[in-house]
């Protein structure tokens, strides 16, 4: 009966460990997965640069609302919602196509095996290191989800642009990031462009936290009335390159959204962060990739768990 129990503890163990995130998930089962992944990646924002923040901010989106498991990536139907039309993604959220592509490429060379939530968090990973950002070490082994969950992305689990910082703060420390991880991430908006109605009322608002001549250059595309649609570049020098540059905005109230100038400012504990990152670009590179890595941990199904989808766009 002890050597029972014993073997009983040691198959537990066993399949806990299996069940955990790791760098070489795919290693037997899939060794080219994550090549593959990278090639369709690499091929997608050659196309257009601006893919690149599409793709990071997918991650974001889906790890977000009830953990990585590419409830995102699902397609409305008859029973079952959308998070593609919440109103933090509809018309926003980009990408889809792109991880549709790779889950294709993927599935020509190993059928049934790796999962859509794996793809979108290497494709993140991929997209960040093509324009300059740092390469790390993506953990895999996540499953897909077997529904969507509109319901919560609309509830307040998605960041809004006009967010405070004390909200913002509660809810990555709900997700399990601390402030540090906030700031870090947020970086990720030396990328991508915003639509006008996203931050026309930080231009219009006379508030102090917000440059005069950096207010009046942004106006020139976003009037005060019409051109919700117009898209801006969230960092008007690099705009398509990984860099620290978001930070300097922030020290010259050149921040487009309300909930990136909030970082800085206020003289809050995120100050001396975004300080830090403005002069030490290595530093915000390394932290950056740290909260990728724990930010792509948020609730994860793995082992028996949901499922490895056929498409990324369905429930098998």
């Amino acid at each position: 009966m002890a050597v029972f129990k014993i073997l009983v503890l040691l198959l537990s163990l066993s399949c806990f460990c299996q069940a955990q995130l790791s760098p070489t998930f795919y290693d037997q089962t899939c060794p080219n997965a994550l090549s593959t992944i990278r090639s369709s990646i690499r091929t997608a924002i050659s196309r257009e640069r601006r893919m690149a923040a599409s793709l990071i901010r997918l991650h974001f989106h889906d790890c977000f609302v009830n953990g990585c498991d590419a409830s995102i990536m699902l397609v409305a139907t008859p029973t079952m919602e959308s998070e593609r039309d919440s109103l933090a993604n509809f018309q926003s959220a980009r990408g889809f196509e792109v991880i549709d592509q790779a889950k294709s490429a993927v599935e020509s060379v190993c059928p049934g095996v790796v999962s859509c939530a794996d793809i979108i968090a290497v494709a993140a990973r991929d997209a960040s290191e093509y324009v300059g950002g740092p390469r790390y070490a993506v953990k895999v082994g996540r499953r897909d989800s077997t529904a969507a969950f509109r319901a919560i992305a609309d509830s307040g689990d998605l960041p809004s642009f006009s967010a405070s910082l004390d909200t913002l703060s509660d809810l990555f420390l709900r997700k399990g990031l601390n402030t540090r991880d906030l700031v870090a991430l947020s970086g990720a908006h030396t990328l991508g462009q915003a639509q006008c109605s996203t931050f026309r009322d930080r231009l219009y608002d006379n508030s102090s936290d917000i440059d005069v001549g950096f207010s009046s250059t942004r106006k020139r595309r976003c009037p005060a009335n019409g051109g919700d649609t117009t898209l801006a570049p969230l960092d008007q020098v690099t705009p398509n390159s990984f860099d620290n540059n978001y930070y300097r905005n922030l020290m010259q109230k050149k921040g487009l959204l309300t909930s990136d100038q909030v970082l800085f400012g206020t003289g809050a504990s995120t100050d001396s962060i975004v300080t830090e990152y403005s002069r030490n670009p290595s530093r915000f590179a390394s932290d950056f990739a740290a909260a990728m890595i724990k930010m792509g941990d948020i609730q994860t199904l793995t082992g028996s768990d949901g499922q490895i989808r056929r498409i990324c766009s369905a429930v098998n």
